[in-house]
């Protein structure tokens, strides 16, 4: 599909929205974009925060491709690909989906961003429910290259094949999560280590700002390069994983049970008694950051790595 001249409707003019806007007019230069949303300065917004979004584009040639609609149906109708990023309401993506089914294309794709809806769940009052699969990405996605693709039961190994295809061409990492959970997978490798960092502040080993440092210097790198299972694969040099867990299995055991203890005695859940003074610490610590600073080191580091690779 990338490299022919889809129409790709946009549902919602979030940051999601404007991200995947940007990743799909940048990387896909002869695609048009329609973005739909119901505020009504919608394009007013747009034009003023798209710019952010347009990394090393041709910024002239991306506006030209995009328009705006204030009706689904407008936006939808000869899209072949329609991507909805709304509020994440269960009722809403509920509602929505069969308005979008009723004017698309018979061969459109129905992708959700959603964070944490599945599919099974969302197509609830579709004709065919074969066609929506979620697409979560790892914020923001005119960056990050992954894209967790999501399927439930009832959606098509076509529609599958064809939303990988398509990402694939777009130089992006589209993987299939094979059975839907919550939170899907990528959150939830994220918010596990989150939650020990809390933990861990709470219980005084360590401030906000040493958790970000230790990340930073030592699992940020190597998972960068190689995933937590190559890396303690490697670390267990010939015999690989089995060899590694042999000879520190049990300090691996012990961190467990220790977390899971640490986390009990701690009321380590959300809107405890923690929650205030670690978001105080780290809003002492780092204040209003500079997600563009943020976001442009990613990048570099990302294009680093993909040199490497390529090599």
């Amino acid at each position: 599909m990338a490299g022919q001249q889809p129409k790709i409707a946009i549902v919602g003019a979030g940051t999601i929205g404007l991200s995947f806007a940007a990743l799909h007019l940048t990387k896909n230069p002869s695609c048009m974009v329609t973005i739909f949303d119901t505020r009504p300065d919608l394009q007013e917004y747009v034009q003023r925060h798209l710019p952010g979004y347009l990394l090393d584009a041709d910024h002239d040639s991306c506006m030209r491709r995009l328009s705006f609609a204030s009706k689904i149906e407008v936006a939808v109708g000869d899209a072949a690909i329609v991507q909805e990023q709304g509020p994440e309401s269960l009722a809403f993506k509920v509602a929505v989906w069969p308005q979008i089914e009723q004017h698309a294309a018979e061969d459109a794709l129905f992708w959700s961003s959603t964070s944490g809806i599945p599919a099974s769940e969302q197509c609830r009052d579709m004709r065919d429910k074969s066609r929506l699969v979620v697409v979560h990405p790892y914020n923001p996605p005119h960056i990050m290259p992954l894209l967790e693709v999501v399927p439930s039961p009832k959606t098509s190994q076509t529609v599958v094949d064809r939303t990988l295809e398509y990402w694939r061409s777009l130089g992006r990492t589209p993987v299939v999560v094979k059975k839907e959970c919550t939170g899907f997978v990528a959150n939830r490798l994220a918010f596990a280590l989150f939650r020990e960092a809390c933990s861990l502040v709470h219980q005084g080993v360590v401030s906000v700002q040493d958790v970000d440092e230790i990340v930073q210097a030592s699992m940020g790198p190597r998972w960068t390069v190689a995933g937590p299972f190559k890396s303690y694969h490697a670390g267990g040099g010939e015999g690989g994983l089995n060899s590694f867990m042999d000879k520190i299995g049990g300090t691996v055991q012990g961190c467990w049970e220790a977390s899971d203890e640490d986390v009990r005695k701690g009321n380590i859940s959300v809107g405890k008694e923690w929650q205030a003074e670690i978001c105080a610490q780290t809003d002492a610590a780092y204040g209003i950051v500079n997600t563009a600073e943020r976001d442009n080191k990613t990048r570099k580091v990302l294009e680093a790595v993909k040199a490497e690779t390529d090599h």
